[in-house]
């Protein structure tokens, strides 16, 4: 038997669904909840709790409870990563036409807001393996935001990171100002020869830092979906690594295999 919070919640649930509370809506304060259910204000707030971390409602400090507006959802499936690769030899105007965001959440370019920060720093442990390179070696940290026009949020938060000297042969590759760049880091590289032939995704989730929960405006208890991105070239050296990290109120992975028949 459902408990009463629970029955409170579905209510309160139905209501939003179903355009009784639109997004946006401040709902009543605890005490008119409770008179209007009958319940106490703890069993408001439990109520309250659930719906909070459904990612329906959001608490607003010192302003009330509000309905919390749908945002955009992305679809990333491993399909992308072929038409990432057929687009780094279109021609520029196909390239800037439309991206990887546009590609994965149904948008068109005027509806998004892009960031991108490049600085350069030696590589750590971690990386310096990943790349098969001493620690220390000059690498190039890209960080890239991208957000709906309409919403404060991004859709993910991303961390490219690329030998410097692999890509100084053209210094258009070092200038944070060419972004956002046709065609993506795959066309990037291919500007200095290089083709990727393979990549590999390892993809975890974990809780979010309160840095990530601030950032991706997360509702409490979401985790986030981390993603390691590996590419290597066609002689088998690493020539990208990113780290991106997903909203998991939002996202869907998609990854589709097709079998070879017997």
């Amino acid at each position: 038997m459902p408990k009463a919070y629970e029955e409170i919640a579905d209510d309160l649930r139905r209501s939003i669904r179903t355009g009784g509370l639109p997004p946006g809506a401040r709902l009543p304060a605890e005490t008119e909840l409770a008179r209007r259910f009958g319940k106490s204000v703890p069993t408001i707030r439990n109520a309250l709790r659930m719906l909070s971390a459904e990612g329906l409602i959001d608490k607003r400090h010192g302003s009330g409870t509000f309905v919390r507006r749908p945002r955009t959802r992305t679809l990333r499936d491993n399909t992308r990563l072929q038409w990432d690769k057929d687009r780094a030899r279109m021609p520029e105007a196909t390239r800037a036409a439309t991206g990887a965001t546009e590609h994965e959440t149904g948008l068109v370019l005027d509806d998004l807001v892009f960031f991108a920060r490049y600085r350069e720093l030696g590589a750590p442990g971690d990386l310096a393996e990943a790349f098969g390179v001493p620690p220390g070696t000059v690498l190039l940290e890209r960080t890239y935001r991208t957000r709906c026009s309409a919403e404060p949020a991004p859709f993910s938060l991303v961390s490219s990171y690329l030998v410097r000297d692999l890509i100084a042969a053209n210094p258009a590759l070092l200038d944070e100002t060419r972004e956002p760049w046709p065609g993506g880091t795959q066309h990037q590289l291919r500007t200095v020869g290089i083709e990727v032939a393979r990549v590999e995704e390892r993809v975890t989730a974990r809780p979010p830092t309160p840095e990530e929960a601030r950032e991706l405006d997360l509702p409490a208890g979401t985790s986030v979906i981390v993603l390691r991105k590996t590419s290597y070239d066609i002689h088998g050296r690493v020539v990208d690594v990113s780290v991106v990290t997903l909203p998991g109120d939002r996202t869907e992975l998609l990854f589709t295999t097709h079998l070879e028949r017997w």
